[in-house]
């Protein structure tokens, strides 16, 4: 048995701290409410409900839903739909560890409770991983896929030592002043040139941080997770987005990801880091309408760094 229930508008609980960007989710149409399905309690964020073919956006490890806005801002009037994975933001974590098939059928359920047949799945790092799985058992449910800086799971090219030794610890979602000084090293890119989109991040960061037992198993999760053998399986239409300056994710893992698909093309981000789809969000966010609208040779430009 499945239960929604109406958190509100999503700034209620989150105060005066969280500045502009909430200021920005205001001037949208933006729904925060929870959905109870079996005895897992999921935080969810609708956009535009109703409007266009929804686009579900599954963030990466640790991170709320709420991260996305600087992407939703520029995706127009299409609804989009956001959630807190188990132990994450307002979505308590989960009785024993998941496995990624496990969060995937949880998911898929999330979709049929929101009252969707089918959506289009963009997933960010951890949550392409997610996307991959959801897009394997429940094919039904995905009509197009979007990989963004992710990977193949434990089959895939490890990052640089320096930032996968950060991302090993949920410390930058308790502290702002940490993520600003690990940022550059962890991210890569043109993060350290956008600082008020990295205080906004903290900001909300810190609002919904993981728990520590959530974030270390969302790490389990995908340690014993791989989808290289049946990435050529998948009949959606895939868009893989990857920036060469990713320290978490080498762009070589995006290249075997596309190289595997039935359907997939790939398309590179020249300077960007792993966040490069907030940091150049109004980009990438043409690059997604005009994929999800023709699927098209649009995804085959590679972009000059800004």
């Amino acid at each position: 048995m499945s239960s929604a229930e109406r958190e509100g508008d999503i700034t209620d609980s989150l105060g005066p701290a969280s500045g502009a960007l909430l200021t920005k989710m205001n001037e949208h149409s933006m729904r925060s409410s929870y959905v109870s399905i079996g005895r897992q309690r999921i935080r969810v964020m609708v956009e535009n409900e109703g409007a266009g073919n929804p686009l579900l956006l599954i963030n990466g490890i640790g991170a709320t839903g709420d991260l996305f806005e600087p992407l939703r801002e520029y995706l127009g009037d299409r609804e989009t739909i956001a959630f807190d994975a188990p132990g994450v933001g307002g979505s308590p974590a989960a009785v024993y560890p998941p496995t990624m098939r496990g969060i995937a059928r949880l998911v898929a359920s999330l979709i049929h409770e929101l009252g969707h047949d089918q959506v289009d799945v963009l997933g960010l790092s951890w949550g392409g991983a997610l996307a991959q799985e959801l897009a394997r058992r429940h094919p039904d449910r995905v009509r197009r896929l979007i990989l963004t800086a992710t990977m193949s799971g434990w089959t895939s090219l490890p990052g640089r030592p320096a930032a996968v030794s950060i991302l090993m610890s949920p410390a930058r979602y308790y502290s702002s002043d940490y993520l600003r000084r690990v940022a550059p090293t962890l991210y890569g890119g043109i993060i350290a040139e956008r600082p008020r989109l990295l205080a906004e991040h903290a900001r909300l960061r810190e609002a919904r941080p993981p728990t520590t037992v959530g974030y270390m198993w969302q790490l389990s999760a995908l340690r014993r997770w791989t989808s290289l053998p049946w990435l050529h399986r998948l009949r959606q239409r895939t868009l893989v987005l990857a920036g060469d300056d990713d320290p978490i994710i080498p762009l070589t893992n995006a290249k075997v990801i596309a190289s595997r698909l039935r359907d997939g093309r790939l398309h590179v981000v020249h300077g960007g880091g792993h966040l490069f789809l907030f940091t150049r969000a109004e980009e990438m966010a043409d690059v997604i309408k005009d994929f999800l609208a023709s699927g098209a040779d649009e995804a085959q430009r590679h972009l000059a760094r800004a």
